[in-house]
């Protein structure tokens, strides 16, 4: 099999499917951890199909919220759930963001760092249109220890030879790279933090259904016949089922945040 292709968002609900419950666990404690008093302006970078954007609204009070993603198929399904005078949802690139500078109390950036193919870029667009004395704060999937989600059906993947694909930036995964990210643009007052959460599924053909078939690189489509059935039974004798069928799969991410200079 050829190389993978890159990894891209463009269905919203097989995203709900794939990852916005992990997202949403993930966000929880993201959002304990960044603790922000209520009445700011928030500025959601890579906000897909809008879960941690509805979890912010829920839990946060903001004055106003901009959401941005480059995908029209994922900002399409967060209109369905968002109302326009909730959130100003934008089509638009993490690494030139269409706003002026020193606009937002938070900007935050929620499973997307990884993705950004310069990823200081991204943050450094962040740093700009947030305030002085602004938070400035991201989360992502541990991918460099093994913290995805993902990370049985990848290893299961390479274990066929069948490359699977990864966020191009991966290595911002690490905690050393979060912290001297943040430290060269600028940012004080930088904490890390690990975000460990758990999804349990009712049974197999629920995990397979949502972490396989709903997978954005569509790599269920690409295996053959005898392909998919071999990946297949090697992630259900991988993954252990209770009594009643459910599997449940732990995830870690890495978290920092830090205020712009005043």
């Amino acid at each position: 099999m050829s190389s993978p292709e890159p990894i891209k968002f463009t269905d919203g609900a097989a995203y709900e499917r794939f990852m916005a419950p992990w997202s949403r666990s993930a966000g929880n404690l993201f959002l304990d951890w960044l603790a922000p008093r209520p009445g700011l302006a928030w500025v959601d970078v890579g906000a897909g199909n809008g879960a941690f954007t509805e979890l912010l609204l829920a839990r946060s009070a903001p004055s106003s919220v901009c959401a941005i993603d480059p995908s029209d198929a994922q900002i399409a399904t967060a209109r369905e759930k968002l109302s326009a005078n909730q959130v100003e949802l934008s089509i638009g690139d993490a690494m030139a963001l269409p706003y002026e500078a020193d606009r937002f109390d938070i900007a935050v950036m929620a499973l997307v760092l990884f993705f950004v193919p310069d990823p200081r870029k991204g943050a450094a667009e962040m740093v700009r249109v947030t305030k002085p004395g602004g938070l400035v704060a991201s989360y992502t999937w541990d991918i460099m220890r093994g913290g995805t989600p993902t990370q049985p059906m990848w290893e299961e993947l390479d274990a066929l030879g069948i490359p699977a694909a990864r966020p191009p930036s991966a290595e911002i995964s690490r905690f050393e790279a979060l912290k001297s990210l943040w430290a060269e643009l600028g940012l004080r007052d930088i904490e890390t933090r690990e975000l460990v959460v758990e999804r349990t599924f009712a049974d197999f053909d629920d995990y397979w259904l949502s972490m396989v078939v709903s997978s954005p690189t569509g790599i269920v489509g690409k295996l053959s016949q005898a392909e998919g059935a071999e990946l297949k039974r090697r992630l259900q004798a991988r993954l252990p089922a209770s009594a009643s069928g459910a599997i449940t799969v732990h995830a870690s991410a890495t978290a920092v945040k830090g205020r712009k200079e005043v």
